[in-house]
């Protein structure tokens, strides 16, 4: 059975439709969702994705976490559901407290357009689980406010529940705190992340394919927890 994933699209979204053709590369039906209609249309797994939803008014995501659609996933999500936000899904992520910390300015002030090494820090998410630990992984990463902050007690918890998915390497572009580029919730189905995976599919346009794990590793997820009857979170 094929799995379908689905992609919100946001009033600025402007990487859903990458992100559609990611999920289709990796094998699974992409399904496109508004914001504005609550209903997810038995999707297996979500994804969120950059862009500058709601011409990042207020706050980025800061609007875009009270769409009608958002108020299904928050509740999808904390019942198990795989969610991946992607750079301005991340800062959607954090304000819909589905992950702690904030996305700030980065600390150079200038918007940062580059391939980026990251080492993937732990495999134990839905989307993640095709890599190996302490694997360099090179994808894209563009943002101006992709400056990753949290108190001290919470980076630490991050730390030690091996809630660091990955980490910038060879070079922080933002300024993030402890070079932290992902990080999980506890149960290991939500995920955010600054850099686009979804522009490193395809040998045509990205700067490798080592992007495409996030996508099938979901799959794998999905597919392992259909013939377990758990929930796909990687914990």
């Amino acid at each position: 059975m094929t799995m379908r994933i689905g992609v919100v699209t946001f009033p600025g979204s402007l990487d859903d439709g990458d992100a559609a053709r990611a999920a289709r590369i990796a094998g699974a039906e992409a399904v496109r969702l508004w914001h504005g209609d609550p209903e997810l249309y038995g999707v297996d797994a979500v994804i969120l994705p950059g862009g500058f939803s709601y011409g990042d008014a207020l706050r980025c995501g800061a609007i875009a976490r009270f769409a009608p659609v958002m108020e299904t996933v928050i509740d999808a999500a904390r019942g198990g559901l795989p969610v991946l936000g992607i750079c301005n899904g991340f800062q959607i992520l954090c304000e819909a407290h589905l992950l702690p910390g904030a996305l700030t300015r980065n600390q150079h002030l200038h918007f940062r357009n580059r391939d980026q090494l990251l080492r993937i820090e732990s495999t134990d998410t839905a989307w993640t689980n095709g890599y190996t630990g302490g694997q360099e992984i090179l994808i894209p990463v563009k943002n101006g406010e992709g400056c990753y902050v949290a108190d001290e007690r919470t980076l630490d918890a991050l730390e030690a529940e091996g809630r660091v998915v990955a980490r910038y390497i060879r070079g922080n572009p933002n300024g993030s705190q402890r070079d932290i580029a992902a990080i999980t919730n506890e149960a290991g189905n939500v995920v955010g992340i600054m850099p686009h995976p979804e522009h490193a599919v395809e040998a045509l346009t990205g700067p490798s394919l080592d992007g495409l794990g996030f996508f099938t590793s979901v799959l794998r997820a999905l597919a392992g927890a259909a013939a377990g009857g758990q929930h796909p979170g990687g914990q």
